[in-house]
């Protein structure tokens, strides 16, 4: 009789073993590309339920292979592994170990879950194809997808789809959202340099200001969004940081601007670059300074595809009923580099809840006080175990 991953009780008799395998990582976070331990720990889960593992793809990722029967058919879920430089205020005792450093994005928990769902899958679960689990360094910011893709991800390991998830703060736990098309934005970066020329602040008819010319700067870039961008669709235009001049009496020679820069919509994102540059060069030459504009492409926008999506989502139905279930969410204005695989390969990305709002698992990623809800990890390696099923169906 074929087994079924929802019916018995093999994953969730052992979930223990992932919430402290999860907290482990947790005290000993690694920002991008130095995921040593994590791979290394990753590595060795792995090959003792029987995956062959390449290590070192894309610096530190790893891909676990499972194959059984004479199908063709291939399937790649993916987790992200890597922690971010923020000093941790929680303390428990799995905090983080390394001042500086904490997982406060989850990745700790997305690796704990595809290994649960990993050893589930080798051990309970029959499937007919292959089987590419992708344990990725590096997605805050630096890439690791594309690391992974240059060095030949789905050459070596070709998948016919690609599944991954995040989890979600403010969304009750184990609650699934899925979303057809744009589920998240692309991000861009500026930085812009006004180059004026410096004087006295009393005398300011003998400078030429770049204060005066950010300030003008930063409300023209409001009108970017709300005045070029079509009103149904989604962008946002973000001055982080404005730097310039020491002191009270003196007009500086230069001041610098920070942008971050997302779209939903990729011709969208190209309207935005457009109109920024051609806003800051004429702002700048109106008041006599130069403009100097650094820009640095990010995240492309991640776009699900309709049929992976749906397919998903009836399975998530059919698993923990319509009433976890939201079929169509919102998009978000975070960036994820799964948008990149996404880009090659068919698939979905979609959100688990982490906990409600006032709750613990409530708290918001990026900050200092998140942590990653352990009760999540059960229903996501089900849900994982169950995809593989289905998907790779003999």
């Amino acid at each position: 009789m074929k087994r079924e991953p929802y019916l018995g009780q093999a994953l969730a008799d052992r979930i223990g073993e992932f919430v402290s395998l999860r907290r482990d990582i947790h005290a000993h976070p690694e920002l991008a590309f130095e995921e040593q331990r994590t791979a290394a720990l990753v590595a060795s889960k792995l090959q003792a339920w029987g995956y062959t593992v390449t290590s070192g793809l894309g610096k530190t990722g790893v891909v676990g292979t499972l194959k059984r029967g004479q199908s063709s058919k291939s399937l790649g879920l993916r987790a992200d592994m890597d922690a971010l430089p923020i000093h941790e205020k929680n303390t428990a005792l799995w905090a983080s170990a390394s001042p500086g450093r904490m997982h406060a994005c989850g990745h700790d928990g997305h690796t704990a879950t595809l290994l649960a769902a990993a050893r589930h899958i080798a051990e309970d679960v029959d499937f007919n194809g292959t089987l590419n689990l992708i344990f990725q360094p590096a997605e805050e910011g630096a890439g690791g997808a594309l690391a992974m893709m240059a060095d030949g991800l789905f050459e070596k390991f070709p998948c016919d789809a690609v599944f991954a998830f995040h989890n979600m703060p403010g969304q009750a736990t184990g609650h699934f959202t899925f979303r057809s098309g744009p589920m998240m934005a692309s991000s861009d970066y500026a930085t812009i340099v006004l180059h004026g020329h410096g004087g006295h602040g009393a005398m300011p008819h003998r400078a030429c200001d770049p204060v005066v010319a950010s300030a003008s700067i930063v409300m023209a870039l409001q009108s970017v969004v709300s005045r070029n961008v079509d009103p149904l669709h989604t962008a946002v235009v973000t001055v982080g940081a404005l730097h310039a001049g020491e002191a009270n009496n003196v007009i500086p020679q230069e001041a610098r601007l920070e942008l971050s820069v997302r779209a939903l919509d990729p011709e969208v994102r190209q309207l935005l670059r457009r109109r920024i540059f051609e806003l800051v060069e004429q702002q700048a030459a109106s008041f006599g300074v130069r403009a100097e504009i650094d820009w640095r492409q990010g995240y492309a926008v991640l776009v699900n595809s309709d049929k992976e999506t749906r397919w998903a989502t009836d399975l998530a139905c059919e698993l923990f009923g319509d009433d976890r279930v939201t079929r169509h969410g919102a998009p978000l204005t975070g960036s994820e580099d799964f948008s990149f695989m996404l880009e090659r390969v068919p698939g979905s990305y979609f959100l688990i809840g982490n906990g409600a709002a006032g709750t613990p698992g409530g708290c918001m990623v990026h900050n200092p006080s998140y942590d990653f809800n352990d009760d999540l990890i059960e229903p996501g390696a089900r849900f994982w175990a169950h995809l593989v099923s289905r998907y790779l169906d003999g």
